[in-house]
């Protein structure tokens, strides 16, 4: 699942190598934390937050997939 926030994330943004992302279990939750340039946040985020939400709603789908409880936290 990492490896696909990773892939979306860098085919987004305008500076691919500064695409990071952490991945972090707290019971059975597994919490996700995507970092980019501060030039591409907006374009991760979209408009109204449309793409970040898309992009969470993508995650959630593989998640429920392996029976896991997935979430994607964009932090500057």
């Amino acid at each position: 699942m990492k490896e696909l926030l990773t892939y979306i994330a860098k085919n987004l943004v305008n500076d691919p190598d500064a695409v990071s992302v952490t991945e972090t279990t707290q019971g059975e939750e597994i919490i996700f934390e995507l970092r980019v340039a501060p030039d591409d946040m907006g374009k991760v985020i979209g408009r109204h937050g449309r793409i970040a939400k898309e992009i969470r709603t993508l995650m959630k789908a593989a998640g429920n997939r392996q029976n896991k409880k997935v979430s994607v936290e964009i932090v500057d």
